[in-house]
This record gives structure tokens, sequence and C-alpha cells, in this order.
């Protein structure tokens, strides 16, 4: 109820807002880091993106605050990733379109066909889609047609935009493919924090297994750890690997579980996940992410 008090305000205070601002620049608001790295590729100077969460930050639990609801509301358009990865913003998405606001779930765009179904998750597909490159490809054409249908005067700075970035995307297919390839088939066992690399493991020929499920309000208990601590001993994984947006203290137990059992496996580093590095940082675009993510990948796994 307070939160539909809260919403119910923003509309009120806020609503009625002019959703550009003096500079001329189209406002958008995007919900995770990929995403506003994404439309700042596409949208360039036309376009003032703000992002609501931030690097590190778990979009599987993220809850809008007053001040995200003023910054939605003032938006000319929204993206959000979909298929339930922000769960806790679906309420907040429905009554965004409700007041006519351009919202865009860009995950339900893909071909469910091409998604990988779930049977214990809310939206019944994984929505981790943007490890596999050709997804996050679909999103920036996307991107481009609905900043290109709201502003038809920038339609050809924007596809220019695209055209560059689609490049710079199938150059990185390129050079993560050939990264993968010196690591032997055979050890291609990704264990991680929560299942966020089933995109990635299907495309590049990883078996991945995380500790908690598809989100991460699915606590991992006793029995998980033990499960998986078998199967990095019966499977002689050498590495294991936390996640910037999930606690290591997860992973942390499962390599003690291991340890207990006299089998060494080391933490190979930490992956971004649901979000990436920090801004400013090659690691804080969604390019810099995955090589970083892939070079760890390989280099512990090797």
């Amino acid at each position: 109820m307070k939160k539909i008090l809260i919403i119910g305000l923003a509309i009120l205070l806020f609503g009625c807002k002019n959703a550009a601002e003096d500079n001329g620049k189209i406002k958008v608001v995007t919900t995770t880091t990929m995403l506003t790295d994404l439309v700042k590729n596409i949208g360039g100077d036309a376009v003032q993106v703000e992002g609501l969460m931030g690097a590190g930050v778990d979009p599987h639990l993220y809850k809008a605050s007053e001040g995200d609801v003023s910054k939605l509301y003032n938006a000319e358009i929204i993206f959000y990733s979909g298929l339930h990865l922000e769960g806790k913003l679906v309420d907040v998405f429905e009554r965004m379109e409700a007041s006519g606001k351009k919202t865009i779930g860009l995950g339900e765009f893909i071909n469910k066909d091409e998604l990988i179904s779930s049977k214990l998750f809310a939206s019944n597909y994984d929505p981790h889609v943007w490890f596999n490159i050709q997804f996050f490809k679909q999103f920036a054409n996307k991107v481009t047609n609905v900043l290109s249908e709201a502003h038809p005067e920038k339609l050809d700075y924007f596809s220019e935009n695209n055209r560059v970035y689609q490049e710079k995307l199938d150059a990185l297919e390129i050079e993560v493919k050939d990264k993968i390839e010196t690591l032997p088939k055979e050890k291609r066992i990704l264990v991680t924090a929560h299942d966020a690399f089933n995109y990635f493991g299907n495309k590049y020929g990883f078996e991945v297994v995380g500790l908690q499920g598809l989100s991460t309000a699915t606590e991992a208990g006793v029995q998980d750890v033990q499960r998986l601590s078998d199967f990095i001993i019966n499977n002689k994984v050498q590495a294991i690997f936390i996640e910037s947006s999930v606690p290591r203290r997860t992973i942390e137990a499962l390599r003690e579980a291991v340890l207990s059992k006299n089998h060494d496996v080391t933490i190979g580093g930490s992956l971004y996940s649901d979000a990436l590095g920090n801004p400013g940082t090659e690691e804080g675009t969604y390019i810099g992410m995955f090589k970083y993510n892939v070079n760890t990948i390989v280099e512990a796994l090797r």
C-alpha cells in the first residue's frame, strides 16, 4: 500500500513535467548498467541517460526509491531489461505504461524460442540474455528504432551510431571466440554464485553450474553447497568464481566445503554478472566487461 501511495504521489507531482531537458536532449532512464552503456552508445550527444542502478547493484533485488520514481516520470523513454530481471520493479513499469509513458522491456522482443526456459523462475525464462552478444545486438537495434521513432529528425544519427556499435560487437564476438578456443573443451566448466551465465555457456560450449538459481532472491542452502562441492570434486574443477553483484560469502562457503573433502579449488576471480564495473573503467562498459569476464575465466581454468 505504501508503494502505491508513493507512486500515485509521483504521478501528481512529476507526471506533468516536460520530459525534455532545457539542453534539448532526449531524456532517457535505464535500469541496469548494461542498458545505460548501450543507450549512451546509440543515443550519443542527442540523449541524456540516467541509470537507476550502479556498479555492483543486484537488479533481482532492486527496489525503486521515491527519487527513482520521479526520474522515471520525468523521462521521455524508459528502457528496462525485462523477462522479470527487475522483479521488484514490475508494478512500477506497469504504472508507467498505464500513464502513457514509453516503457520498453528489451528482453520481451527476443524470440521466445531462443530463450532458456525455467520452471523455477517467475518469468519462465532466464533473463540474463546480454551474455549472448547476438541478443545484445538485438537490444541495440531496438533502442535505435525506439529513439528514431520518437525523434525521426535524428534517425540518421542514431542509425550511424548503431552501425558503428554493431561493428564493435561483431569484433567482440570474434575476440571472445578466439580466446575461448585456447581453453580445452574438457575444462569448460563454469561454477559461479548464481545461474547468470547459461546463455554464455550455450554459446561457447561451457557447462555452467550456479550455487543459487536464476534469481539471487533464492538463497543457497547447506544441501546446495554439499551437492555442488561433490560436483566440483567429481569433475576436477580447479577454479570457481564469485560475482560482483552477489555476496562473496556463498562461494567462499562452497570453497571451504570442497577443501574439507581434501580437494583443492581456487577462487578464480570476480565476474561481472548482473552489473558492469565502475564508471570510467574498461569494465564499466559492456564490451570491456565481456572481455574481462572471458579473460578471467579462461586464465583461471586453463
